[in-house]
């Protein structure tokens, strides 16, 4: 019997099929601009006397720094701070030639794009100010004890002889412990700085990003650099003020069933009922970004109340306790970060920072999931 062949028209074999787009993950995003120019406008009232700049870096901590950008310069903010120099080139590319753009990492074999993006390097060391030779106005970074970037105490006369014939746009430091508003250290860099500062006498100061600012007045000189505090959080350790959610987190339900005294619950089956229950399984993991150091620590929230994590966190799945929860049906989304489950609570229970949190797991749905 012949056989009959597929042949396409122009007698070459046929194209396999293009690769159709991944499909989002089920969580979902929604990112509140009004919410981060709120907390922003916090900011202004609580330092009337300084400027207050904007902190976009990590893609906006993870909510998108364009989105972020754009709606904090249409409010008014006119210097942001990225960490790296694609960050700023993006920052500057959404929000045209005005704003001052920082690059905190200062300059690398990226000075090319600085320039062409006008960006302005932080210089944090002398191999750095020797790279930038005095191109166009830059900030200095003095190292006033967190010893992790910026110009030693003795690299400051160095510094300053290499920096002459240069207009500085900003010194700047960074507080170590300024989440503890009470911690000595806080006093001593702050009185370094006021040292070191002295030998830039025509320059703008800047020492304090968000829990700096909230010390106190002390602290804000010309300029201060809120960053998770654009975003939700004090950055304190304790009694942070009360700033506007910017990120809710969503995902839907899948299954529900009622359990019996005795069944246990996910890998290793660390949570045994001990009365009935009804659960519910839904589609949010570690793959979202969803720490697994809230196992049976964490909780979603769901018909006006907190549902605890039953067991571990797995990879695309939780498991809840929806026990007496009429909501609960599959296709119900549940909220894990949001108004009703704040970034700094919810941080407490992971044993981490909200930046973590927001970076993490706001930054893998926002790439990975549904945005609303």
């Amino acid at each position: 019997m012949k056989r009959c062949t597929s042949i396409s028209k122009d007698n070459s074999p046929a194209s396999p099929p293009s690769p159709k787009a991944e499909p989002p993950r089920l969580a979902r995003l929604k990112v509140d601009h009004a919410a981060i120019v709120e907390n922003w406008n916090f900011f202004r009232k609580l330092a009337p006397g300084a400027a207050v700049a904007a902190v976009v870096k990590a893609d906006g901590y993870g909510l998108g720094a364009v989105g972020a950008a754009r709606a904090l310069a249409q409010a008014g903010a006119r210097v942001f701070f990225t960490a790296t120099t694609q960050e700023g080139a993006n920052v500057r590319r959404a929000l045209g030639e005005g704003p001052q753009v920082f690059v905190l990492n200062g300059p690398s074999n990226d000075i090319d794009t600085i320039v062409a993006s006008k960006l302005t390097p932080v210089l944090n060391s002398l191999a750095q100010i020797k790279l930038w030779d005095h191109r166009a106005p830059a900030a200095l970074h003095i190292d006033t004890g967190m010893n992790r970037l910026g110009i030693g105490p003795e690299e400051l006369p160095h510094a300053m002889s290499a920096l002459k014939d240069t207009s500085i746009a900003l010194v700047m430091s960074h507080l170590a412990c300024g989440s503890d508003t009470k911690h000595a250290f806080n006093t001593t860099q702050l009185r370094r700085f006021i040292d070191a500062s002295m030998l830039f006498p025509r320059a703008p100061l800047s020492l304090a990003a968000t829990a700096g600012a909230l010390i106190g007045a002390d602290y804000h000189f010309d300029l201060i650099r809120p960053g998770i505090g654009l975003y939700g959080s004090g950055g304190l350790d304790a009694d942070n003020p009360k700033l506007a959610a910017t990120a809710t987190i969503e995902a839907p339900i899948l299954q529900v069933r009622d359990a019996e005294p005795g069944e246990t619950f996910g890998y290793g089956a660390t949570f045994t009922a001990t009365q009935k229950m009804r659960t519910a399984t839904v589609a949010l993991g570690y793959a979202d970004g969803y720490l697994r150091s809230l196992s049976g620590r964490g909780y979603g929230v769901l018909g006006g109340a907190k549902r605890p994590i039953l067991g571990r966190v797995s990879m695309d799945l939780i498991i809840l306790d929806v026990t007496g929860c009429a909501e609960a049906q599959p296709g119900t989304m549940v909220e894990f970060l949001g108004p009703n489950a704040p970034l700094d609570d919810i941080a407490a229970l992971a044993n981490t920072a909200p930046y973590e949190v927001l970076t993490t797991l706001a930054g893998t749905v926002r790439k990975s999931g549904v945005r609303a």
